[in-house]
């Protein structure tokens, strides 16, 4: 049992650090070979924050442990919203822009609504993974266009963005990203390895593996980049943080392990996970949008609702664990 829980303790610490190398490598890369900054937040930055999550689940998915790919799928997002949009909120209140309601929003709730449909019938296949993967290739497309014709909207996440590229040579960039990219999947096989032993060893389902300790160690990125905002007097940059990483769960998290195997999941991950995805995505966009007076803030009390409903659905998941 405490080999398991070293391996993921390390798992974590390595992922963590891997996905930020591999951020800053690709971001440095893809700046010297001309990509615009705009481009890099949207792909690279916004693929790097969920890098965890995503490389976690298609090990996981090759291990033959698909429990663990879902359960961190649906828990990342839960503990977004929930645990990292809760704190932010608490310690700060958050403003709301407007435009998030004409873009992000509206393609997280889209990316939800497909993400649950495919998950209906408790399997994934092909089909599936095309689905889920084509429509983040159209998300993209549609943010990077939505960026072009509105620059002066997105100009504080450009700044952003300019800060997350370092001055590197190419090969030193070219070198950063392969470390970044080896350890990413090293740690990821690690951390599987762990949560399935911990799993085994206390006997409950691999799918609440997946859903505390796997999703609540991939979120960390996620977490340490609310910090960050908040440090540098930027808590709005909370929001679209979460909604991006969200979108990239949905789909690629999701998708892109359908695409290696076919497999089936927990039935309790689409009476019970699912669920408490979508009712969390609804009310942040209510609690985002109400009351519709300017300027729009996620306040305190709004985030020790956030907080506490992913408190009693922990404590929820611990509690049948415990009976089960």
């Amino acid at each position: 049992m405490l080999s398991y829980l070293a391996a993921v303790m390390a798992g974590l610490v390595l992922l963590i650090w891997s996905a930020d190398k591999f951020v800053e490598g690709a971001a440095a890369l893809a700046n010297l070979l001309g990509v615009s900054i705009m481009i890099i937040g949207i792909t690279i930055v916004g693929f790097g924050t969920s890098a965890p999550e995503i490389v976690v689940s298609v090990i996981a998915v090759l291990n033959d442990t698909p429990d663990i790919a879902i359960g961190n799928a649906l828990g990342s997002n839960i503990a977004n919203i929930g645990l990292i949009l809760g704190i932010t909120a608490i310690i700060m209140p958050v403003p709301v822009v407007t435009r998030l309601f004409k873009t992000e929003y509206p393609l997280l709730m889209l990316a939800t609504a497909v993400m649950a449909w495919s998950l209906y019938d408790l399997s994934l296949n092909i089909v599936d993974g095309f689905m889920l993967l084509g429509l983040l290739m159209l998300s993209l497309y549609h943010l990077v266009r939505v960026h072009r014709r509105n620059p002066s909207a997105y100009a504080r996440e450009e700044h952003e963005n300019e800060e997350l590229i370092h001055d590197m040579k190419l090969p030193v960039a070219i070198g950063w990203l392969a470390l970044g990219l080896v350890v990413l999947v090293g740690s990821s096989r690690l951390l599987v390895w762990g949560a399935s032993g911990i799993a085994v060893a206390l006997g409950v389902s691999e799918l609440i593996i997946g859903l505390t300790v796997v999703a609540l160690g991939t979120s960390l990125p996620e977490l340490a980049a609310s910090i960050a905002s908040l440090k540098k007097g930027k808590p709005d940059l909370a929001i679209g943080n979460v909604i991006g990483s969200n979108l990239f769960n949905s789909l690629a998290v999701v998708g892109l392990p359908a695409l290696l195997a076919s497999f089936s999941i927990d039935p309790a991950a689409r009476t019970r996970d699912v669920s408490v995805v979508i009712a969390l995505t609804l009310l942040l966009l209510l609690m985002s949008r109400f009351p519709g007076a300017e300027p729009r803030y996620l306040t305190r009390i709004k985030g020790i609702f956030l907080f506490a409903a992913f408190v009693i659905y922990q404590l929820y998941l611990y509690y049948e664990a415990a009976v089960a």
